[in-house]
């Protein structure tokens, strides 16, 4: 029992010391100050890889604009074609197609 009240006591006067509170508050913020610097490192890194992610993806659209533009020119002349221009214009989005509506058809209600 006398070995418990002894326990109680130190562990209250450290409580109420103020070197208790002063380790504390100290170790609080060196655990706050190493987390902000693996934080920082972590954010350092992710800007890194997104420097290369841009990069690599500008050299990416550059390579299929190139390859689109080589496309169109092979399909330019018609002896050498495997494609027609006017098909890959339309698969690519840059031949306006106008949809004809014939009168045996559906459409749905639309006229």
């Amino acid at each position: 029992m006398e070995l418990a009240a002894r326990a109680i006591n130190i562990v209250t006067r450290l409580i109420n010391s103020n070197t208790f509170v002063n380790i504390c508050l100290v170790g609080s913020f060196v655990a706050l100050g190493v987390r902000s610097v693996n934080q920082q490192k972590l954010i350092e890194a992710l800007e890194a890889e997104k420097e290369s992610l841009v990069n690599s993806n500008k050299t990416m659209k550059k390579t299929i604009w190139d390859w689109k533009h080589q496309l169109f020119a092979e399909a330019a002349s018609p002896e050498s074609a495997i494609v027609p221009l006017s098909t890959l214009k339309a698969i690519y989005g840059e031949a306006v197609t106008v949809p004809t509506i014939d009168g045996n058809e559906d459409y749905g209600g639309l006229q």
